[in-house]
């Protein structure tokens, strides 16, 4: 069965797969069974499964997999201290952990800030992580997006530059080992998630405009 790995994940994987095979060889038994289990994780963690994204182009799709931890209005410095509204998606060891492109339209900014680690599942992590904010400007309105790094999560990977086009569904980077995606979306948007729903990275429809 072939599966999917994101090239993020490739220096490892080969790392890992050649430390077991090398393991084996020479002690074999729970030694490699150890190394086995650590390569089969990774394989699970580094994996990057086709999505079906939506057509609609008024929808607002998902840019984590997860679970949704945060549905509510907030006064937001990215729209000129204007209200917006905030969806926030957390992403456990066992999620997919490539990120995607929420809609449609150019890459104006990209703010890297570095933080702390908190478990990302706390509201303070929002504040005060590490993490890597893209200013996205839709035919709509403006679409924030904030990679934020978690508890074990030690390095962001953001795969687009400013000034790209991208497009919704497309993959923009991902956050290595457990981590979370707070969206901002224009007040006028209409979201059809609530908090607990469990979501897929480009597939799932968060809204829309």
């Amino acid at each position: 069965m072939h599966i999917p790995v994101a090239r993020e994940g490739y220096r490892l994987l080969l790392a890992a797969v050649a430390v077991t095979a090398i393991i084996w060889f020479i002690f074999g038994g729970w030694p490699f069974l150890v190394l086995l289990g650590v390569t089969a994780f990774l394989v699970s963690f580094f994996r990057d499964p086709e999505r079906d994204i939506p057509e609609d182009p008024d929808s607002i799709v998902s840019p984590a997999d997860g679970r949704v931890i945060k549905v509510e209005r907030v006064i937001e410095e990215s729209f000129g201290e204007d209200e917006a509204l905030k969806v926030s998606v957390f992403m456990n060891v066992f999620n997919v952990h490539v990120n995607r492109a929420p809609v449609a339209g150019r890459v104006e900014k990209i703010v890297y800030r570095p933080g702390s680690f908190f478990s990302a599942d706390l509201d303070k992590a929002s504040i005060y992580n590490e993490r890597n904010t893209l200013f996205i400007e839709a035919v709509k309105g403006r679409v924030v997006a904030t990679q934020i790094a978690g508890l074990v999560a030690r390095r962001i990977v953001c795969r687009v530059s400013e000034g790209m086009e991208i497009e919704r569904g497309e993959r923009i980077g991902m956050i290595m080992f457990g981590s979370r995606v707070d969206l901002f979306l224009p007040k006028k948007s209409r979201i059809t998630v609530k908090v607990g729903d469990r979501v897929k990275a480009g597939s799932s429809i968060l809204g829309y405009f």
